[in-house]
């Protein structure tokens, strides 16, 4: 006790508040191996269904989140169950986590409502990019962005401890994101060769903007056919590459991205001539079995090419995630034109 001294009365007065939040499911949420509990200054109770729903929100409420973020662009103001939301009332998150017996504060974050809310939307804004036909969530809440770092096959589902804590803070307070979140959606891309997902695509995305000063990125939601961004443009490269090869091979199993994607986005200089010389033996198959699509693949080759003078020997991390985005892009402008041509 003589470290932090408290007496009798306090001690009751805080477990007993924070006995009477936890037990409220409404008002908490897990991220990770931390508990988030969230209340109002005045203890309204519109507050922390707004902040629950924006933080972590479901298939169900993305349109009613999209409303609430339209209204905060517009300055109009926001109404729940008929109460008119103060932005500067004060709003308080509490990050709790088991430690021996005991419980650890990951953080206490303390801000206006209006702010915390502006600062989700930025976040939104950051991670939005062109997504698959099927997929119908607009926003990724913390869990499921925490998710994407998580092997999939695992037992355990739960992200690197402290990690999203961390990018929760960060989330909040509009400060840089924790450089794990960036390199585990990196890792995580190579383990399972080069499989990008949306949500990882998102991440990679917000965090170059964010912490890596991308301010360009902004405007890269979908393709970017203009950009002379090297490691942007090799990742659509290989995404060109790989679609000859599987059009040339309908019925293939594995393509060059089980077998060298994680080299070409590390290594170019060492993969892609070895991948163009591959290209060449589909092309001829192409123009063999449809010579259509050889003349359409030779163009977008031809005005991909004239973007690179030469293939690095190495790539950074940063622009590993723009190589990743560059494939993402392309595959998925790819598929777009697979739906209509159905």
């Amino acid at each position: 006790s003589y470290n932090a001294p408290v007496g009798q009365y306090a001690q009751f007065a805080y477990t007993t508040a924070l006995n009477d939040l936890l037990s409220h499911g409404e008002d908490t949420f897990l991220a990770g191996d931390s508990m988030i509990t969230f209340w109002a200054e005045d203890g309204e109770e519109a507050y922390q269904d707004i902040f629950s729903l924006s933080a972590d929100p479901g298939l169900d409420n993305q349109e009613t989140l999209r409303k609430v973020f339209d209204k905060l662009k517009k300055q109009e103001p926001v109404e729940v169950e008929g109460i008119i939301l103060k932005p500067d009332q004060r709003f308080y998150i509490l990050a709790l986590a088991p430690n021996a017996a005991r419980l650890s504060v990951r953080f206490f974050y303390e801000d206006s409502f209006g702010k915390i809310l502006e600062n989700l939307s930025r976040h939104y804004e950051r991670m939005r990019i062109v997504k698959p036909a099927w997929e119908e969530r607009e926003y990724l809440g913390i869990r499921a962005l925490l998710y994407e770092t998580i092997n999939p096959k695992s037992k355990d589902k739960t992200p690197v401890p402290n990690m999203a804590s961390m990018t929760l803070q960060a989330i909040l307070s509009g400060s840089r994101y924790p450089a794990s979140l960036f390199t585990d959606t990196l890792i995580r891309i190579r383990a399972e060769q080069g499989k990008i997902t949306w949500g990882r695509a998102a991440i990679i995305k917000a965090y170059l903007i964010q912490n890596m000063g991308w301010k360009e990125g902004e405007g890269y939601m979908g393709l970017k056919e203009e950009s002379t961004e090297r490691a942007y443009v090799l990742g659509r490269l290989f995404a060109v590459l790989e679609g000859i090869q599987m059009d040339a091979n309908p019925e293939i199993k594995a393509t060059i991205r089980d077998r060298y994607f994680n080299a070409a986005c590390a290594a170019p200089a060492s993969v892609f001539p070895v991948l163009i010389k591959l290209k060449n033996s589909h092309m001829k198959k192409l123009e063999r079995d449809r010579g259509g699509l050889k003349i359409y693949y030779e163009k977008q080759l031809g005005q991909i090419m004239e973007k690179l003078t030469e293939f690095p020997r190495r790539l950074s991390l940063e622009e590993q995630g723009k190589f990743d985005l560059g494939y993402y892009h392309q595959m998925q402008k790819r598929y777009e034109k697979r739906e209509a041509d159905k």
